[in-house]
């Protein structure tokens, strides 16, 4: 680590042992902004995208003739085929093709290829696409109405769909915070900078030539403060796990292929830390700049960049 001033005048440590144990003690519990939970906007358009399909299914609801109901709505309307696999399938992949395994029982793999990309399906297509809503139980959902309606229906499974991208947004509320603290020392001091750049995207902007370790290296922020380059990547932990080793020596490694041309600062928080104290140790010791939250909310950043007092 490179020993700044701010260290003994601000978090009054004299020593790289006192800096990293002010660092873990300075950890964050969290960083959960109202923003993690649900994306509601995000659910109500992909409801809206389908919300006129979903609305002549609910034709069905109650159906005790269902079979032959099922049939005639979609010879009326071929579209509605498409929307079928909305139904049950939310994988992301927005697949309209599927090859199902329909019995393995006499040691034999027999599969079925399921196609609702057809515009114009004939009957045989239509018994395919009656034993998919029957075997998925979609047939029972709709006939014994434990839906009421289809798009109040979608948009729960949109909602509990996006529940689980929270992960992803748990590294996007740490890139929110860091770039609040970035744009506001951008702003003071008149300095660009880049969110999520790659080489291509640096070189394109200030003609600056940036290795990396792998091609699809993406750098959380570029700044470029009177010629100096400054290369930041964040991320927060509050779990812990075999990552958080790796990750350690991910950001040791990038330090090193920098060969100091440029200034490489890691900012990482989250109690996971705690469980993982010696990789994070060696990067600490070995990189020049590893901060965190609690030390950008001191000004870190202002006395590295800025070069204060």
């Amino acid at each position: 680590m490179k020993f700044l001033n701010f260290y003994k005048k601000v978090l009054k440590n004299n020593s790289p042992d006192d800096v990293f144990n002010s660092f873990i003690s300075g950890l964050k519990p969290s960083i959960l902004l109202w923003s993690y939970f649900v994306n509601w906007d995000k659910v109500f358009i992909n409801a809206k995208k389908i919300e006129i399909a979903l609305n002549n299914f609910n034709y069905l609801i109650g159906k005790q003739d269902f079979d032959n109901e099922f049939k005639f709505l979609i010879k009326q309307d071929p579209s509605l085929i498409k929307v079928i696999p909305y139904l049950i399938v939310r994988d992301g992949s927005n697949r309209l093709n599927y090859k199902i395994l329909v019995d393995y029982k006499n040691k034999k793999f027999v599969y079925e290829d399921y196609d609702f990309s057809k515009n114009d399906p004939d009957e045989e297509d239509l018994e395919k696409y009656l034993t998919f809503v029957k075997e998925t139980g979609l047939k029972n959902l709709m006939v014994n109405q434990k839906v009421k309606n289809l798009v109040d229906y979608m948009i729960g499974i949109e909602a509990g769909i996006d529940s689980n991208g929270r992960k992803n947004r748990s590294g996007h509320c740490m890139e929110d915070i860091v770039e609040y603290f970035i744009n506001d020392l951008c702003l003071k001091s008149n300095i660009e900078y880049l969110k999520e750049a790659n080489s291509e995207k640096i070189k394109n902007k200030w003609d600056i030539e940036v290795p990396v370790d792998k091609t699809s290296r993406r750098f959380d922020f570029v700044l470029n403060a009177e010629n100096e380059l400054i290369i930041i990547e964040t991320n927060f932990y509050s779990g812990g796990g075999s990552k958080l080793k790796s990750t350690a020596g991910e950001y040791r490694n990038l330090y090193d292929i920098f060969n100091n041309r440029y200034k490489f600062i890691w900012i990482t928080d989250g109690f996971g830390w705690k469980t993982t104290l010696n990789p994070l140790r060696e990067t600490f010791d070995h990189n020049e700049y590893v901060f965190n939250l609690n030390m950008l909310e001191l000004g870190i950043l202002e006395h590295l960049v800025l070069k204060t007092n």
